[in-house]
């Protein structure tokens, strides 16, 4: 493959963990393939470790909705109108954004329109709800770097410049995971039945989920006293709000906090060990379904924000679980907002765990795991180079 001539800065801008993920791996890619290339940018802990220089911190673009963003918006609007004036003043070989798309595509255009090639590393959910911003996102942006298969042929079809190059979470998810090794890593007991529990990544949206997963939790155990419980969450604060909501769900079912073990971090491993998970819609879906689990999967958003998405038609994708929208189909039942309670919960878990289907589930999973699992940050760092060395030589 053809190299850039120079000693190329490249800036990422990723917002919340999982965008740090997919920077750290996106920038170790191109370090083998642009050794001498400096990297720079809004980055998380893992960038900084693969040696991206931080500007600014990836958390603090870890904002949710469309109206819970309001009381963020001055210090947004700094963190843009500074990344605006650096990025333009120091004119790097290329822009990407990783995730943080309604942050990243509101500045992309300033850098295409000043000669900067714009990439935009994973797509927004364009094909499900306010499908005229394709055409917005394609001005934006030379390139789109598409995590789902399904993405691209929705961009090739409004003549917008896609690649599919996979998932990096099926590149690492191994196509087997055993549930007694998983349980043995996590140190709980090997036998039994489990319920892994994910009420989400961010404060806000484990606040809305974690009454309501407490209370199934308390729900499945009055059916099955033998049920444990096993659940991750993602930093010692939205911890300290799940164990809230535990302690007042325990008013109805007294053995609740015995039966429940309280993890941070380690979701994979959670999931691994389960045989059915709980969890909020997101990212999350997606590593439940290379894990192989059978699921029940929750979304519940501010009653504005549902209100608008509802009523002004905004939302067009059938589904909103990761599995379901891969396969086409419903695979596993999901649940908005009001749908989003104990005895609505509760019995979906239990026809999880009793599924009689569960094999042709599991070839299912592995077959999207098979399409997904495409080296993709390898892919994302071609496709990336292709673009400098084509930029380059029609200079």
């Amino acid at each position: 493959m053809a190299q850039p001539d120079e000693a190329p800065l490249i800036v990422l801008v990723a917002g919340e963990t999982s965008g740090d993920n997919l920077g750290a791996q996106l920038i170790s890619a191109l370090r083998q393939r642009i050794p001498q290339a400096r990297f720079a940018g809004i980055a998380g802990p893992r960038m900084v470790a693969a040696g991206c220089e931080p500007w600014e911190r990836a958390e603090s673009l870890s904002v949710m909705g469309l109206f819970e963003i309001i009381p963020h918006l001055p210090r947004l609007l700094r963190i843009r109108r500074n990344l605006i004036e650096r990025v333009l003043a120091e004119r790097p070989a290329v822009y990407v954004g990783v995730d943080a798309k309604e942050f990243n595509l509101r500045i992309a255009p300033r850098f295409k329109e000043a000669g900067i090639p714009t990439v935009q590393y994973v797509s927004p959910q364009v094909w499900a709800w306010r499908q005229g911003r394709v055409h917005t996102i394609g001005r934006a942006v030379d390139l789109i770097l598409c995590l789902l298969p399904f993405e691209k042929p929705f961009y090739d079809a409004h003549a917008v410049h896609a690649e599919f190059v996979g998932h990096p979470l099926a590149d690492q998810v191994p196509m087997q995971m055993d549930a007694v090794e998983a349980r043995a890593k996590l140190g709980v007991p090997t036998d039994g039945q489990y319920i892994a529990v994910l009420p989400g990544s961010r404060q806000g949206e484990v606040s809305r989920l974690s009454p309501d997963f407490a209370a199934t939790m308390a729900w499945l155990l009055k059916q099955r006293p033998q049920l444990r419980f096993v659940a991750a969450l993602a930093s010692d604060s939205t911890r300290k709000n799940f164990e809230a909501a535990l302690d007042r769900a325990a008013a109805d079912a007294p053995t609740l906090r015995e039966r429940v073990t309280v993890v941070n971090g380690q979701a994979q491993a959670v999931m691994a060990a389960s045989d059915v998970v709980l969890l909020a819609s997101g990212t999350a879906t997606l590593e439940a379904t290379l894990v192989k689990r059978p699921m029940v999967v929750a979304y519940r958003l501010k009653l504005l924000t549902s209100f608008l998405l509802k009523h002004l038609k905004l939302f067009k994708a059938p589904f909103f679980a990761q599995p379901n929208l891969l396969a086409g189909r419903q695979l596993v039942p999901e649940f908005f907002n009001a749908q989003v309670r104990a005895d609505v919960l509760g019995p979906a878990v239990l026809q999880q765990l009793e599924r009689a289907d569960r094999e042709q589930l599991v070839q299912t999973f592995t077959s999207i795991h098979e399409t997904l699992k495409r080296d993709a940050s390898a892919r994302a760092a071609d496709a990336i180079v292709d673009l400098l060395v084509k930029r380059r030589l029609s200079v």
